[in-house]
């Protein structure tokens, strides 16, 4: 971990350095451009009276390497920023190398209640597994690392070929930098994703148009006859005047419809310029994996890269702004009917990409993902690649801890399960790391589940579908109580098992919302009904007359406790689980520790 470390700082101080370099050429430039301008404006005036053969080249002179500048300040500038972003990416990861992920998305938007696990196992908002992983830089990334967590692959073969593509990934850390930081620089908006998909699925309006196609052939034919025409002595020049001020004059008409047209298509343009530099860098991978190949390959239409593409369209729209420069505005326009051409050009173009698009930035969204999960892997060398097997039920792990608690601190525990079906039943005292433990079980699984290294020494598990009832709430827009939404839970649990779907099953503290005689009676009859159902899963609880399930099916549920000790009007955890059924509970003595009065 200490190598890793330093080898962020040491980045950090790279990166400060070659900064300096570029904010003091920047500021060399822009004192020679401010030169270049004041000795154009004094020698033109001095000047002045020499006449426009002396002031023009002084003007010149003076101008040309000044634009000449402005470009390369404009590029120095793009180079500035990206080497900030840079410096803030890796202060970013040295910040969550100690569990400070406040610098990061933490996909509050995608907390969904309702879902099987995620809203249980806090894998969304502040301090959250998605908040502790994600590294995305692009809309399409950040949603596709979103659908990763909440419905992650179910085959063995799946999850292999993405471990291989994210171990692949890891040591690059040049590229997945560079990759992040590129989508940095961009300051779009989440909807900047949604809004370019709907703009590469809507339709074309000029170049469907008759009229629009007519006038394209027929004012440009017109000068050109009248042209001809006058060169020859025919006809006289002031027919080619007259065609040329009618063609300006319907361009002129068509001037507000082409400027919304151009506004449109900048804002994509702008969106896509983000992601022109992200494809590139991706074309210069030479990938082994079969993911990242097949990820690469969908920026290649058979055609032309995507990025030769899209710096097409972006050529054809820099044609188009020549509109706003006065003098080519009137003769492109009067002469050749240029604007509509040109933005004809432009459909021309969105008709034979839009298709593609969608690929090219699902493509991106899924580098981006997968970038998020090698920062992860390079931050954790310690971790583990979890083995995934095919036979139904194994999940077995040694020494497991959970990713969000602070190493110093993480208390690891095991797991085995390798029938089906299969229970374990953890009983303890409060405080005592039971829900932690399940949460350690439910996030750790994910993680593999989405071919992800996990936080233990060795993993080998069976890729079923995760579901929970840790947290169940109540819902006052439903009007449904705390014990009816768990009921909804567990009906659920049942349906999808008698369906034949495999599930892995995590509870905790069963039927909560009732009496202790009724909440008793329903967990062990859900129970049994689990083991009927070939289902495998761990239940927490308080209530230890569930450890006797455990007489009643011998090969198919295991009991383990978390035990509280009280030695000196003290009490002490140990955090570890050790087999068979809790002895110490501590409800009561925390009341009297607390003043409050419990009759012996």
């Amino acid at each position: 971990m200490q190598t890793i470390i330093e080898r962020y700082q040491q980045r950090i101080d790279e990166y400060k350095h070659k900064l300096s370099r570029i904010q003091q050429r920047i500021y060399r430039i822009g004192t020679i451009r401010l030169l270049l301008f004041v000795a154009g404006v004094a020698g033109a005036i001095y000047f002045r009276h020499e006449g426009w053969t002396v002031v023009l080249p002084i003007i010149l002179v003076c101008l040309i390497p000044f634009l000449i500048l402005m470009k390369v300040h404009d590029r120095l500038f793009y180079a500035k920023d990206f080497i900030q972003k840079l410096i803030e990416i890796n202060e970013n990861e040295l910040a969550a190398i100690d569990y400070r992920t406040d610098c990061f998305d933490g996909g509050k938007d995608f907390q969904d209640p309702s879902h099987a696990y995620s809203y249980d196992l806090d894998l969304f908002g502040e301090r959250s597994l998605f908040q502790y992983t994600n590294r995305t830089s692009t809309y399409f990334g950040r949603k596709r690392l979103a659908e990763w967590f909440t419905c992650p692959l179910d085959k063995k073969d799946a999850i292999q070929r993405r471990q291989e593509a994210v171990r692949e990934l890891t040591p690059q850390l040049d590229f997945r930098q560079e990759f992040e930081a590129t989508g940095m620089v961009y300051k779009g908006k989440l909807s900047d994703g949604e809004n370019l998909l709907r703009w590469a699925q809507a339709g074309t309006e000029f170049r469907h148009s008759c009229l629009f196609r007519f006038f394209c052939i027929f004012f440009p034919g017109l000068n050109l006859l009248f042209l001809a025409l006058g060169i020859a002595d025919i006809l006289s020049f002031n027919w080619l005047t007259g065609s040329f001020i009618l063609c300006l004059l319907v361009s002129i008409g068509l001037q507000k419809k082409i400027t919304l047209f151009q506004i449109s298509y900048e804002d994509k343009l702008a969106i896509l310029g983000s992601y022109i530099r992200q494809m590139k860098l991706m074309e210069t991978l030479h990938p082994e994996s079969e993911v990242l190949k097949a990820c690469c390959m969908r920026l290649n239409n058979g055609k032309e890269p995507a990025s030769t593409a899209i710096a097409q369209l972006s050529k054809e729209m820099n044609a188009l702004n020549q509109r706003n420069n006065i003098l080519a505005y009137i003769v492109l326009n009067g002469f050749l009917f240029w604007e509509v051409r040109q933005v004809m050009r432009i459909e021309q173009w969105k008709e034979r990409h839009a298709a593609s698009l969608p690929t090219w930035l699902d493509a991106i969204g899924e580098m981006d993902a997968l970038c998020s999960l090698a920062t992860f892997a390079y931050n954790h060398p310690d971790y583990t690649w979890p083995v995934p097997t095919e036979q139904p039920f194994t999940f077995c792990a040694d020494r497991m801890g959970h990713p969000l608690i602070h190493r110093d601190r993480c208390v690891r525990n095991g797991i085995r399960m390798e029938k089906r079906p299969y229970f374990i039943i953890i009983t303890g005292a409060n405080m005592a790391g039971k829900s932690t433990y399940l949460r350690t079980v439910g996030v750790n699984y994910l993680l593999a589940s989405i071919g992800a290294p996990v936080c233990a020494d060795r993993m080998t598990f069976y890729p079923a579908h995760m579901v929970t009832s840790l947290r169940t709430t109540d819902s006052l827009n439903d009007n449904e109580s705390y014990f009816f939404a768990e009921l909804k839970r567990l009906k659920e649990i049942i349906d999808r098992l008698n369906t034949g779907e495999e599930l892995f099953i995590i509870l905790d503290e069963i039927l909560k919302g009732t009496n202790s005689v009724d909440k008793q009676k329903g967990s062990l009859s859900l129970i049994k009904q689990f083991i009927h159902l070939q289902a495998n899963g761990i239940i927490a609880t308080h209530d230890l007359q569930l450890g006797s399930l455990a007489d009643l099916y011998p090969d198919n549920i295991r009991n383990y406790r978390f035990e509280a000790t009280i030695a000196n009007n003290e009490l002490t955890f140990s955090y570890h689980m050790q087999e068979g059924v809790a002895q110490n509970m501590n409800a009561c003595f925390l009341m009297k520790k607390m003043g409050i009065f419990v009759e012996d």
